[in-house]
């Protein structure tokens, strides 16, 4: 029996954060808010409780229903403060000493961290850390933040967190629980999300909930209240809410990918419903590359909203010719090896009466290897469809993220070794287009991007790096010069 991992061919999530202060049943609560962010980490999770006397912790590898579905692990997270993750690795192994919320004893208390997102000088402050003496306990760059606390000379537990903050480069977002309050935090730019939410209890006193997306309030019954902004910290304790701006004003740069792929439907990012703003990116797609066809159908679940716009402009019926098995997980065993190349087949199935004869056009959001994509067109063509042509709704991916999402070496991106025609013909389509750069900002409400001082964090789709990859390890930067064309 061979264990094979399923290529769904995206850029993987970054992780989820969730944080809740003064709530009865705070770890349950988190709970919740991290099973609603689970699109953002599978590989492993954990929440960190405070009880107003000690810190319990919980981390286990899996999904959030895996680890929170027994009452006795959820008794053993007892009190109305909790910090919550969902992980997937950006960096570091995928193994226990790696999975968040990390904590740690202090001179000062218990703190927890959990972090969204990656540093890009992790590594030259990991070796500077090592050098004082500080011993690792874990591989990933997260790990940074409690060392660089431990060894502040501020006396407050806000100004060692600003302190260490003030040493680090990169995308992050970060919530943290001491045992006087709870914090959040977003990078100068604010390239990853993070907003904050009031729960309303029966005595009229407010609790408060921070999380990486609106629809991880939306299950817990929480109001959203706004987004956090580009290089604020929030303090929460029993005071209320107090904003701090310890960093100079920087243009944001939240990461576009957010509204093309990787925050859920029904969550609005940054004031902009995803739903609205996908559907947008279609239609634009429509206007911008429409070939006459029969049928538009969407490569699920990620294509649909986009395929109902690019229909709705187009005027050609939207309908599921490609079915997905929602029972099928991120791996799965198969007896032998002469049926690995079924594999997408365990995910998506052709829906054959849709397809038969038909001129077809195939929506997905995005193509990075393209392995998938061509299995997809094989599995239409032998369904019978007389044309097959795929449009995509993100511009071609280019260039690798160092910024918390998990792609491949530039090397083994599609776009960023063949151009549009070539890749056309490795997936076996009739026609491939993508949407421009232009046309995703102007879905996204811009007239276009620009180009002196982009909106988005746009660096996979341009190599346009709106942070410092200076820092990078040695390692890193031999591989860097890869991804960004420097050699």
């Amino acid at each position: 029996m061979q264990h094979i991992e399923i290529d769904d061919d995206k850029m993987h999530e970054e992780c989820g954060v969730f944080g809740v202060w003064n709530c009865a049943d705070a770890s349950a609560v988190t709970a919740l808010g991290l099973h609603a962010l689970q699109h953002r980490g599978q590989e492993a999770t954990g929440i960190v409780s405070y009880d107003g006397a000690r810190f319990h912790s919980h981390k286990g590898l899996g999904l959030v229903g895996e680890n929170y579905s027994d009452a006795r692990v959820m008794a053993r997270l007892p009190g109305s403060r909790a910090v919550g993750h969902n992980r997937y690795a950006t960096t570091g192994e995928t193994a226990l000493r790696n999975v968040q919320p990390l904590y740690a004893d202090f001179e000062f208390g218990g703190f927890a961290v959990a972090h969204n997102g990656n540093l890009t000088n992790a590594a030259s402050l990991h070796r500077a850390l090592v050098r004082r003496g500080c011993l690792f306990q874990s591989t990933s760059d997260s790990e940074v933040f409690i060392h660089l606390i431990a060894i502040s000379l501020y006396s407050t537990v806000l100004d060692r967190l600003i302190d260490a903050l003030k040493q680090v480069i990169g995308a992050y977002s970060l919530i943290a629980l001491s045992d006087q309050a709870l914090f959040g935090v977003r990078d100068p730019l604010g390239v990853r999300p993070l907003i904050l939410g009031r729960l309303t209890h029966a005595d009229g006193t407010p609790g408060w909930v921070l999380a990486s997306e609106t629809c991880a309030l939306d299950i817990v019954g929480a109001e959203f209240v706004r987004d956090i902004e580009p290089g604020e910290i929030v303090v929460i304790d029993d005071r209320g809410v107090q904003s701090i701006m310890p960093f100079s004003h920087q243009s944001r740069r939240f990461c576009v990918f957010e509204y093309i792929y990787f925050a859920r439907p029904d969550s609005v990012v940054e004031g902009m419903p995803v739903y609205d703003a996908r559907k947008r990116i279609g239609a634009e797609l429509a206007r911008e590359s429409h070939i006459d066809a029969d049928v538009i159908v969407p490569v699920p679940d990620s294509g649909v909203p986009s395929a109902m716009g690019y229909a709705a402009q187009s005027g050609i019926p939207f309908e599921l010719g490609i079915i997905r098995n929602h029972y099928v997980g991120r791996t799965f065993i198969e007896p032998t090896d002469s049926i690995r190349h079924l594999g997408v087949k365990l995910k998506h199935s052709a829906n054959q009466p849709v397809l038969k004869g038909k001129r077809v056009i195939l929506v997905d959001d995005s193509i990075v290897r393209g392995t998938t994509s061509k299995k997809i067109v094989e599995m239409v063509r032998a369904a019978g469809a007389a044309e097959v042509h795929m449009r995509i709704s993100s511009p071609p991916n280019t260039h690798s993220c160092f910024y918390g999402i998990d792609t491949p070496e530039r090397s083994k991106l599609l776009a960023a070794r063949h151009d549009v025609a070539e890749m056309a013909k490795l997936i076996g389509v009739d026609s491939l287009a993508f949407v421009s750069i232009d046309g995703l900002y102007r879905a996204l409400n811009h007239e276009k991007r620009n180009a002196a001082q982009p909106q988005y964090c746009d660096a996979c789709l341009t190599g346009e790096y709106p942070i410092s990859l200076a820092d990078l390890s040695d390692g890193d930067n031999a591989q860097l010069s890869l991804l960004v064309g420097q050699v």
